[in-house]
Parts: C-alpha cells; structure tokens; sequence
C-alpha cells in the first residue's frame, strides 16, 4: 500500500473543502448559488458518476466470488437498516434522519475506490464496485427517504425515490455493468468527464456549509461516538460477516475498507436540500474524514495478507 499516495488523496479532500469554504466566506457562492450547485450535483454529476463506475470488464471466471462479495454488501446493508430502528431513536428527527443516512452510506464511492486500487490494485478496484451496488440501490431509496419522509406521503416518497435521477443512474449503471454493452466513445466520454466532477463540487459544497459552522463545534460527543460506530464497529462487523460467507483476503479486505470509510458527502448536501440539521451533518463529514486518516491505515494493518 502507498500511504503517501493515501495520505495525499485525504488531504486533498480537505484543500477542496476550504476552497469551497474561502468562495463562500467571500459570498462568490451565495445561498442560491449553494442551492444550485447541489441540485447540479444530485442531478446531473452523481448520477454520471454511477454509471461511470460501472463501466469496467465483467469476467465470468471470478462470478462466484463476485457474488460473494455482493451477498456481503446486500447483508450489511440489511443489518444497518435494522440498527437505524433503534441507534438514534433519542436523537431529534432532524438529526435522527442525520445519523441513520450517514450510517446506511460512506464515502466509498469517492475515497474508497483509490484506496482499493492502493492497496489490491485492479482486482480490487474491481471488488470494490461490486461491494457498492447494494450500497448504491440503498443510498437512493432507503437512504433519500430518511430526509423526504417529512415532506409527503408515503406512496410519494416511493415514487420519488424509484424515479430519482441517481437511481436511474443505477439502473443504467447495473444493465451496461451486466450486458457489457459498448456506449458510442464520445457518450463515453462525456459521462466520464461530468462523473469526474462529482469529487471536487461535493467537496466545493460541504466548504460552503463548513463556512456557517464554527470549527470547533465539530468536535463533539455525537459526532465522535458516529466515527467510532463508522469507522470502526461497522467494518469489524463487515469482517464477521465476510468470514461467515467464507470470503477470500482481497475480497474480505475490500469488504472491510469500504464499509469503514467516512460519511458521505452527500450526507451534508441531502440534509441541506431537505431541511435537516446540515451543519451537524457536515462535522459528522469532516470529523469522520479526519479520523479515517488513521483508522484506514489501522484496517489496512490488521487486514490478512492475499
């Protein structure tokens, strides 16, 4: 593993922060512009950011391991749903909403692929997209719901999230994944290059929300006891379950680093489209960010060797 390279790729999520922190604190994004950068990111970029990440070779020689490790992501997505019933039922809806999203979904779609490619090379990277697509399905369906549940009917919310432009993204993402059928190069081409957006824009916004939070309230009790439960209780979990579906080193590996990377972006960008508490959802962000510096390389320690 290249810890320089890993340590490199942490920072410049933080430079990306505070360039979107400084463009706010200067007003060069005001509030509507925070808003329409958001609405361009949830629309438009992350969706052609799911489909890029689906456009890679399928090969029916490593099928039963793929499906293995996709049995892993399915089951521990079921099992985090289950512990959003009853972790956060204290909270205050607006930050219980907070805290079951950001429990559901990490910043394994960002970080995570550069550190499965820095630690297992191809095949991981590989594993890794595999890993995600339960992740992905749950991320725009249980995990919207959490913010849009208050806003409408229940048979609205459903229609919402079935019909949410990331979702499509999925959709699209999983049958070009399955069929492995070639796109024309230059609609290709242009989903790569908007998805590529997708990492510098969400962290332009979190900066711009970061801008209206004092630095020191990140630190706190809930954000800290959320990056113990994130990074930490949940890949552990993941381990367990990876040996009981009796997975090989880099798939069990893959399995345990995704799970244990930080809260997602879009944990801070839905709590603020949606009206929930999003200057505590970007110090759950940031905070988590900051300790996955170590407990990253703590996972990558401890981990079996291929």
């Amino acid at each position: 593993m290249d810890i320089v390279r890993l340590g490199n790729l942490q920072l410049s999520l933080f430079l990306m922060i505070l360039i979107g922190l400084v463009l706010r604190k200067k007003n060069i994004i005001d509030e509507p512009g925070k808003r329409c950068l958001t609405d361009v990111v949830v629309n438009i970029i992350i969706p052609c950011n799911i489909i890029k990440s689906c456009l890679m070779p399928f090969e029916g020689n490593i099928f039963v391991t793929c499906s293995r490790i996709l049995a892993a992501g399915a089951i521990l997505q079921l099992i985090f749903m289950g512990l959003n019933h009853f972790l956060f039922n204290r909270y205050p809806d607006t930050r219980k909403k907070v805290l079951q999203y950001g429990t559901l979904v990490s910043n394994s779609g960002f970080l995570g692929y550069p550190v499965a490619e820095g630690v297992y090379g191809s095949l991981g990277l590989f594993y890794a997209s595999v890993f995600l697509i339960p992740l992905r399905m749950v991320m725009w369906s249980v995990g919207t719901s959490y913010f849009m549940a208050s806003h409408m009917s229940r048979r609205q919310v459903l229609q919402k999230v079935l019909t949410h432009p990331c979702l499509i993204g999925v959709y699209i993402g999983i049958l070009i994944m399955v069929t492995q059928v070639h796109l024309p190069g230059f609609l290709t081409m242009t989903i790569k290059y908007i998805g590529s957006c997708n990492a510098a824009i969400t962290m332009f916004i979190i900066g711009t929300i970061l801008a209206d939070v004092p630095f020191l309230t990140i630190f706190n009790r809930d954000s800290f006891l959320y990056s113990v439960l994130r990074l930490l209780l949940l890949p552990a979990l993941a381990w367990g379950v990876s040996a009981a579906l009796h997975l090989d080193a880099v798939a069990t590996g893959i399995a345990v680093l995704m799970t244990g990377m930080p809260a997602g972006a879009t944990t801070a960008i839905f709590a603020a489209r949606y009206g929930s508490d999003a200057p505590f959802a970007t110090k759950l962000t940031v905070l988590s960010t900051v300790l996955s510096m170590f407990t990253i390389l703590f996972w990558c320690a401890v981990l079996p060797e291929p």
